[in-house]
């Protein structure tokens, strides 16, 4: 291979320094799961479509299947593995997918975890539609959505009173 079709990046991925060469052309998805062995982040469409592959890059949430590991050079990452800490308690927003039944086979999960805890960040108490809009591009096909949307509203300020969109 032409030594011009790789690169040196560097990308902080759940908090730790990751350097590595790589193909110019190499996925952040293939990147994380086959470079950095960090194989909770999903793929599924690899267009893009489905969300399973979805991630934080600068706090943002980006489709890793999309997006080129070369781009993530100098970028902090979030994935699955950096929402929770191993031995510990899960956080309220997992916690809350069990205890709602927002979790079946689990292969979106790790896609919609990043996806809501951006919509959390940015939007403390959204509406069920805010929650919907937010999810619209994470493709489920186990739970029908209702769980996962009654996990989010637990975690509201208002739990326990109908949130309206």
């Amino acid at each position: 291979m032409d030594e011009a079709e790789r690169r040196l990046i560097s990308v902080t991925v759940n908090e730790v320094v990751r350097r590595a060469e790589v193909d110019v052309r190499l996925t952040l998805a293939d990147f994380l799961r086959h470079t950095l062995q960090l194989t909770g982040t999903h793929v599924g469409c690899e267009h893009g479509v489905c969300g399973a592959c979805t991630v934080l890059v600068g706090g943002h949430t980006a489709r890793s299947c999309l997006m080129l590991a070369v781009q993530a050079h100098g970028q902090a990452v979030v994935t699955i593995e950096g929402l929770s800490t191993e031995g510990q308690p899960l956080p309220p927003l997992q916690q809350a997918l069990a205890d709602h039944h927002g979790l079946q086979c689990g292969f979106c999960t790790p896609g919609i975890l990043t996806t809501l805890t951006e919509l959390l960040r940015d939007n403390p108490s959204p509406s069920d539609e805010d929650i919907r809009v937010a999810l619209s591009g994470n493709i489920c096909r186990c739970t029908g959505y209702q769980g996962i949307v009654a996990a989010v509203r637990s975690l509201l300020p208002s739990a326990g009173r109908e949130v309206r969109g």
